[in-house]
This record gives C-alpha cells, sequence and structure tokens, in this order.
C-alpha cells in the first residue's frame, strides 16, 4: 500500500444486494477513512443516488437488480439521462470468469475484481481509479475508460486519421 490517499474526501456508493457483502465493504471502506458511504441493494436506489448526490466512485456487483451490473453500467455510460458518465465504477463479483471480466470491460468498467478478495486487492483498484484515472474513449459503439492498460507498438501502419 505504497500511495496514500485521503478516503474521506471520496464519496461512495455500493450497490449490492447482498447485505453481507455490503457491510463487509462499508467496513473496508471506513477503517480506510471514509466518511462518506451510501448504499443501495437495487439498481434504481442506486440510479436515484447518482442522480440525487455526488458520488466519486461507485462499486456494484454483477447480480442486482432489476437492472443487473452490466445494465448498470450501460445507463451510467451511455443514457442521457447519466448524472456522471465519467464515473469510476469498479465490478466486484464472484463472476470471474474471462468471459465475464471482457464482458464488463467492453461495457465501460473501471475496474474489475473478483470475489472472495483481498483487501489489498481492493485498495490497489481504489487507488487506481482515484489516483491513476483513465482517459474516457468515445468510439461508436463504446463509452468509456480507455482499455488499454498499456502502450505496445503494434508494427504496422498508422490507422488513425490524426496519426
Amino acid at each position: 500500500m505504497a500511495e496514500k490517499i485521503d478516503f474521506s474526501t471520496v464519496k461512495f456508493l455500493i450497490v449490492d444486494s447482498n447485505p453481507l457483502s455490503t457491510e463487509l465493504l462499508y467496513d473496508i471502506l471506513r477503517m480506510l477513512g471514509s466518511i462518506s458511504i451510501r448504499r443501495a441493494n437495487d439498481t434504481n436506489k442506486a440510479l436515484k443516488i447518482l442522480r440525487n448526490d455526488d458520488i466519486d466512485v461507485m462499486i456494484t456487483e454483477w447480480n442486482v437488480s432489476p437492472l443487473n451490473g452490466l445494465e448498470l453500467i450501460d445507463e451510467i455510460r451511455n443514457s442521457l439521462q447519466s448524472p456522471d458518465r465519467m464515473l469510476p465504477i469498479i465490478m466486484l463479483t464472484a463472476n470471474s470468469e474471462p468471459e465475464f471480466v471482457v464482458q464488463a470491460r467492453d461495457h465501460g468498467v473501471t475496474e474489475f475484481l473478483a470475489k472472495p478478495f483481498t483487501v489489498d486487492a481492493f485498495y490497489r483498484r481504489l487507488v487506481s481509479v482515484i489516483a491513476r484515472p483513465r482517459a474516457f474513449v468515445n468510439a461508436g459503439t463504446y463509452f468509456g475508460p480507455d482499455r488499454r492498460r498499456r502502450q505496445v507498438a503494434h508494427g504496422g501502419p498508422e490507422r488513425r486519421d490524426d496519426d
């Protein structure tokens, strides 16, 4: 835990229908120093909170309702009524198979963390979205954080008009 963040200034929203999971995340965030933590056990409540409160980071489970976690992310990233299309979103779920990670990434999740998780792994995701935010991309069918984590020379001609 090399980087220090003042979590007392960060406003969190936890979206999870499991009260034990929600309470665990709440306790970890409190331990890290957060004082502003909202909780929603369904996506309708989450969207209402997002529209009425300033939220800095949302942590959501995949398995929520009436929208699932991906549909919630779609609503935030693509809806004209979205309160903050560039909201950092951490997907925290037991659905950790590669196809789930790819789907979450392609829907605009900022970070992905599989359950069960360690406090250190959770902290690293928080640092990533707070201290090292990624640029956002608006490319036709995708709006969300740049999915490229590192720059790799592709060894071919440039494809973009402005290159």
